[in-house]
């Protein structure tokens, strides 16, 4: 499914791996893009650093987003898709291990179309993201993406 592309920006390796496992085992066959940190999620997004020159007509058809992240946090890369008009009406998952309400709240003042905690069991996990990839790939109708 080339055109429809999930970006995951998770740093930690063990969220990464459990969340591809949860997704093939959901049997969702998107093309997965990891981003391990906020400066690569955003260079993705905007075609700038590594992905100097990708094809930006190709965009995620949603962004799992984790919060604590290294270089640039989740926030401030929703804040700056949000900023942008190529990206801010791409929907956007905050998935994250974080309770803290602050962040919740955080990310629905930027824009976030949803916030879930990351279960910490693994068959919760699995259902969890399951869940999303069906909502957010299959159900979810997004708006067309601004060029």
């Amino acid at each position: 499914m080339k055109d429809k592309v999930i970006l995951l920006v998770e740093d930690n390796p063990r969220d990464e791996a459990l969340t591809l496992r949860a997704l093939k085992k959901s049997n969702i066959v998107n093309d997965v893009v990891v981003a391990r940190d906020g400066v690569e999620a955003l260079d993705y997004l905007f075609g700038t650093g590594a992905y100097d020159g990708r094809e930006m007509t190709l965009m995620p058809q949603v962004v799992l987003l984790d919060l604590k992240l290294p270089k640039v946090d989740g926030l401030e890369v929703l804040r700056r898709m949000r900023a942008d008009g190529r990206t801010k009406r791409l929907p956007v998952v905050v998935f994250t291990s974080s309770s803290e309400e602050e962040d919740m709240l955080s990310s629905y003042s930027l824009g976030a179309n949803s916030y879930v905690r990351k279960p910490v069991e693994f068959e919760q996990f699995l259902e969890a993201t399951k869940q999303l990839g069906l909502y957010w790939l299959i159900l979810n109708e997004a708006p067309p993406i601004a060029i």
